[in-house]
């Protein structure tokens, strides 16, 4: 299997195109020993950015992460979240030191901000700073965020992770281009990107699968890193799926290929509202 690419993060950091996400895992007792399995086999495969948020099972999804990634903590680039309704200045700061505690970690990479809320940034950003001087998150970012919103945070975050697939492109209108035109630039983290199953059947998407001898699902993660700019976080709940994810990394759409997407899931033409699940 080839390497993993990676993409370049603003601090330094290089993180791979193909990460993992954990949305609705860690709430079925039954099918978390296979959860974790997969989860580890995706760090043996390189897909060491691992996802998940306080949100996810009211904190489940952080247990099951934090004793899936014990073993090979130090391989693993951590994202979490903090809810917006909990993003005051203090309410920050502990939503972290929660997550921490869910996690069984001294730290969390990257501490994003899960969608605009009534908190005024500056408060939220004020406390990831803090939370960056002791040593709790080594960077920023957001989640969910339109143009407007990046255009009131008093700094640049390091990521903004929105909705993306090839049915939900309306942010390559303008959202994607102010994340490239940012100084430093704004790496996209994509979720969804097989939109939750529901575009494994699409005719256009199966016929270029079978050109490609790839399944539906891996040619989506390949489209959603296509440009080398973003990062997918496809979930796979079973060791197999998350095989097939690290193998999206092979596949190279061909131009052809990329058009014939594009006649089925056009292109936006306009400004549209950002998407969310």
């Amino acid at each position: 299997m080839s390497a993993i690419p990676h993409v370049e993060l603003a601090n330094g950091c290089s993180v791979p195109a193909i990460g993992q996400g954990t949305w609705f895992m860690g709430e079925r007792p039954d099918r978390q020993r296979e959860e974790i399995a997969t989860l580890r086999r995706g760090v043996e495969l390189g897909l060491t950015l691992i996802d998940t948020a306080t949100m996810y099972g009211d904190g489940l999804s952080e247990q099951l992460v934090g004793e899936a990634i014990a073993p090979v903590r130090d391989e693993v680039f951590l994202v979490d979240k903090v809810l917006p309704y909990e993003a005051s200045y203090r309410g920050t700061i502990a939503s972290c030191e929660g997550s921490l505690a869910r996690l069984d970690t001294d730290h969390i990479d990257l501490l994003l901000l899960h969608w605009p809320g009534s908190h005024p940034v500056e408060e939220t950003v004020r406390a990831f700073e803090t939370l960056i001087e002791r040593g709790l998150i080594g960077a920023w970012g957001v989640s969910n965020f339109d143009v407007d919103d990046l255009q009131e945070l008093p700094a640049t975050p390091l990521v903004n992770q929105v909705l993306y697939n090839p049915s939900r492109r309306g942010v390559e209108y303008d959202l994607l281009p102010t994340h490239a035109a940012a100084s430093p630039a704004i790496r996209t983290m994509a979720y969804s990107p097989i939109e939750q199953g529901r575009l494994l059947t699409h005719p256009a998407l199966q016929e270029v699968a079978e050109q490609v001898s790839a399944t539906t699902a891996q040619v989506l993660v390949a489209w959603a890193i296509r440009s080398g700019e973003v990062i997918a976080i496809p979930k796979a709940s079973r060791v197999e799926h998350v095989q097939l994810n690290a193998a999206a990394a092979e596949l190279q759409l061909s131009t052809e290929q990329l058009a014939a997407i594009d006649d089925a899931f056009a292109p936006p033409q306009r400004k549209l509202p950002l998407q969310m699940l």
